[in-house]
């Protein structure tokens, strides 16, 4: 953020034409609470005349009170102040107030009231407001915290932010109530920060329209993009990270914002800028990763997930499983948690006898938002989007704000990455990846979609944002409820071509790989049985396109036979003599062809006889998964129709020495054939043994990096709740020491039961009416030696801990002291009763002196 100097200028921003429905001038939106009296009067005193903006102001009011703030604020602007009313047209030079006990949105340009819903002190109304700002006047919309307790207004700047347009906070020294500039400074979502006086200036200045990038046309194809290119070229220097592959519109529009808060003319100036100042990039790098999230956004889709998608992903386990799921761009951690909370209450509704746990592997670019996420911590101000039944069940009330549960913090791991150049997790039953991919461009979706595809398990879920798709990968996926974007992973085979792993990943994978081998089999052996049941009686072979044999129906032992040597399953090496020149060729031409192909009369050699055979190959279009590949179908001539063949083959000496010739033809085409086979053969098995030896060493590759991800996620989570053990540590460690202090100083004995009356802790005092050690804490009292002549007291100390009543006494020493008894019952932070807490305060003294004052009465 910047901290500006410059004075109050007069010069009104030129009005701009965006989108239909969204207004041609600036509307400020103005959000205080306690304190913003002063602050608003300083901000309006010193807005120019004819500024060409709006301004609508939004603040904590008494419901029951009637508002004097427009009369208030009249006195200090020449502009018309007046109470927002319902259907209110906003105009410029104008200021709308928020009447009381009224939630206040934008539509249209149009200003309309609402009944506010949510309890009073739950109230969110500038964030109501500053949202619908957002969503109605995009790059038009300005939002400013002023003064206040809390932190309203955070969320509303983010959704402005994440517009495209300006957002500013009082500076907290000049406030009142710091509180909610604050927290929005913090938040990291304040473009500018200012005293309230000097803002109407800095607006006007933002609004200027820079000469060179004009604001709503399209950039220069020419200067503007080598400078674009040199912008991403230094952002990669200085993180890293590339952003080249980011939509250009969505780039622009973050540069420009920018160079409008520095007011820098064009894109060209704009680069030795960042040259000179690296602090400048580290923020274009903060602006370019829009980190827009919040609890149960769309709150339709974590319905359909909580009541029937998560309920039917468990159903395809029913034994039970430890589910794992991945959530990029996680930003802040809201999504992942959202995730979490809707899991548990999934998993309590239909209460399975079989165990299931939810593994979440959330990550980011930023690491600022990752240990953001890390810490579970929130303002209270989430309350507009989780429910109190919610807020109550996952959530625990911290300073001023809420802490994720320990339950809930346990599910997820945190971890920084980039998903265009970092390699995905796998496994994965669910991934979500909202709202994302739309600030991509179409080359890294098509990357990025198959690698979601590659990640999920058989069956797994893929959830998308409301303006995404799949787009051509629909053979990838299958659609499980359009309305919600959520897809299910199909189990399509995936062409090598359209898996482009990230530096560091295999280039080559198995392309089932989340499906298993054998179960990829059982489906094509039954799809296969089935259909040969269905249209054909002998036996047969199902093979791919190079011959290669997938399944076997029948008895084939008569036409194949092993190959000697290596193992080879491949229908050309295994046919016996008689088929194998026949078969030569013709799988090719079956799949070129849709009639199939018929071979009749084919003489085999079978254990010294011959046998005739006709074989019908076909290729399969249907069923899917039986797709490019070729049936083979072998079928026995009758012995009878065998005979009668011969008789006419053996008809004339003519066809006999014409029958020889084709013969010697044969058997030199065969042996030209064999060789070429051999070296055919020997090709390919030294190609499958490299190929073999290259996937394994690809595949143990693959899973050291997946490994390595997953173990420096964890490490780096297990670093985070050391650091946070060890401040505990800390923490209880100086609280014990006040304790025990506080106790010493007091010097009244006191003596820690637990429930079984043994001892649990005592202070130096009482060493001197129990003969008490360091090493007898665990022991019960009753076996300490004591000079107190009070034989009932285990019996008094049992007696309050049932009924919880206190009980003093006054008792004597052996010795001759005397001493003032109180037991009472020892309570947890928890309201738990848990042993009693024994005083024992000296009051020989007293009773020395009322003995002497009864003397001297008598």
């Amino acid at each position: 953020m910047a901290k500006p100097g410059k004075p109050a200028q007069s010069t009104p921003p030129p009005k701009r034409d965006e989108a239909k429905g969204t207004l041609a001038f600036p509307i400020v939106g103005i959000g205080c609470s306690a304190g913003g009296l002063d602050a608003l009067e300083k901000l309006l005193s010193h807005v120019p005349a004819g500024s060409g903006m709006a301004y609508v102001i939004v603040q904590h009011l008494d419901p029951i009170h009637v508002s004097v703030l427009p009369e208030l604020l009249q006195r200090c602007t020449a502009m018309p102040v007046v109470e927002a009313a319902d259907g209110l047209t906003v105009k410029p030079d104008c200021v709308y107030i928020i009447p009381p006990n009224k939630d206040l949105s934008l539509l249209r340009g149009e200003l309309h009231l609402f009944t506010p819903v949510a309890p009073r002190g739950l109230r969110l109304p500038i964030d109501f407001f500053l949202r619908t700002l957002a969503e109605d006047q995009g790059e038009n919309a300005v939002g400013i915290i002023l003064s206040g307790m809390g932190s309203d207004g955070v969320f509303g700047l983010r959704a402005i932010k994440d517009k495209t347009g300006l957002t500013l906070a009082q500076d907290p020294a000049s406030a009142q109530a710091d509180s909610m500039p604050q927290s929005a400074i913090e938040a990291g979502l304040v473009d500018l920060v200012a005293r309230p006086e000097a803002m109407p200036a800095l607006i006007a200045d933002y609004f200027k329209l820079p000469v060179g990038l004009p604001r709503n046309a399209p950039p220069a194809k020419t200067n503007t993009h080598s400078a674009l290119d040199r912008i991403l070229a230094l952002l990669r220097d200085r993180g890293g990270n590339d952003f080249s592959l980011y939509k250009n519109t969505t780039l622009y529009r973050r540069i420009e914002r920018r160079m409008a808060l520095h007011q820098i003319a064009g894109i060209g100036d704009y680069v030795p800028y960042l040259r000179d100042n690296p602090q400048e990039l580290d923020l274009l790098f903060k602006e370019l990763l829009i980190g827009v999230t919040h609890f149960f956004r769309d709150p339709q889709v974590w319905e359909f997930l909580r009541d029937e998608a998560i309920p039917a992903l468990l159903a395809l386990h029913p034994a039970g499983k430890a589910l794992r799921a991945w959530v990029p761009a996680c930003s802040s951690g809201e999504e992942a948690y959202s995730l979490a909370m809707v899991f548990k209450e999934a998993l309590e509704k239909i209460q399975p006898e079989a165990r299931y746990t939810l593994q979440i592997y959330a990550t980011d670019l930023d690491p600022d938002a990752i240990d953001r996420a890390r810490k579970g911590i929130y303002p209270h101000n989430i309350a507009a989007d989780v429910s109190v039944e919610r807020l109550a069940r996952h959530f625990t009330p911290e300073g001023e704000g809420f802490r994720v549960r320990k339950d809930i913090r346990e599910m997820l791991v945190f971890a920084p990455q980039n998903i265009i150049s970092d390699p995905p997790f796998t496994r994965l039953d669910f991934l979500s990846c909202r709202n994302l991919l739309i600030y991509f461009n179409p080359q890294l979706q098509k990357k990025l979609l198959p690698l979601f595809h590659y990640g999920l398990n058989r069956g797994g879920l893929l959830l998308l944002g409301s303006a995404e798709s799949i787009g051509n990968f629909g053979h990838l996926f299958k659609v499980v409820n359009s309305k919600a974007r959520l897809f299910q992973r199909n189990e399509q085979p995936m062409p090598l071509a359209e898996l482009e792993f990230p530096a560091g990943l295999p280039a080559h994978v198995t392309m089932t790989a989340a499906a298993s081998p054998a179960e990829h089999a059982e489906s094509v052996g039954h799809l296969t049985d089935q259909l040969i049941q269905q249209n054909f009686a002998p036996a047969a072979v199902l093979v791919n396109g190079e011959g290669d044999i997938l399944y076997i129906s029948g008895r084939t032992g008569k036409y194949l036979e092993p190959a000697a040597g290596k193992v080879n399953i491949n229908l050309h090496a295994m046919a016996r003599e008689g088929l194998r020149e026949a078969l030569s060729g013709v799988i090719g031409r079956a799949l070129r062809e849709a009639q199939p192909i018929y071979l009749k009369g084919l003489r085999v050699g079978v254990n010294g006889a011959t046998q005739i055979v006709d074989i019908t190959v076909q290729a399969i279009d249907k069923p899917e998964p039986l797709r490019g590949r070729v049936i083979v179908v072998f079928k026995d001539v009758a012995s009878r129709a065998a005979a009668r063949r011969r008789r006419k083959s053996a008809g004339s000496e003519s066809h006999d020495a014409l029958a020889q010739e084709l013969q010697q033809a044969r058997e030199s085409l065969q042996v030209a054939h064999e060789e070429t086979q051999t070296t055919v053969e020997e090709l390919k098995s030294s190609n499958e043994e490299l190929q073999s030896t290259n996937e394994e060493l690809q595949s143990t590759n693959e899973e050291l990096t997946t490994s390595k991800e997953e173990l420096q996620s964890l490490n780096e989570e297990l670093q985070t709740v050391n650091a946070e053990l060890q401040s505990r540590v800390d923490d209880l460690t100086w609280v014990r020491n006040d304790m025990v202090n506080l106790l010493n100083s007091t010097e009244i004995a006191t003596v820690f039961l637990d429930s079984e009356m043994k001892l649990r802790r005592f202070t130096t005092d009482a060493t001197k009416l129990f003969k008490l050690i360091p090493g007898d804490v665990g022991r019960p009292l009753s076996h300490v030696v004591t000079d107190l002549d009070y034989p009932q007291l285990k019996d008094d100390a049992e007696r309050v801990l049932r009924t919880l009543a206190f009980q003093e006494k006054q008792v004597t020493t052996h010795d001759g002291r005397w001493c003032r008894v109180r037991i009472m019952p020892y309570r947890t932070q928890d309201n738990v009763i848990d042993g009693v807490v024994i005083t024992f305060i000296d009051i020989t003294e007293i009773k020395r002196l009322e003995a002497e004052l009864r003397k001297l009465g008598t």
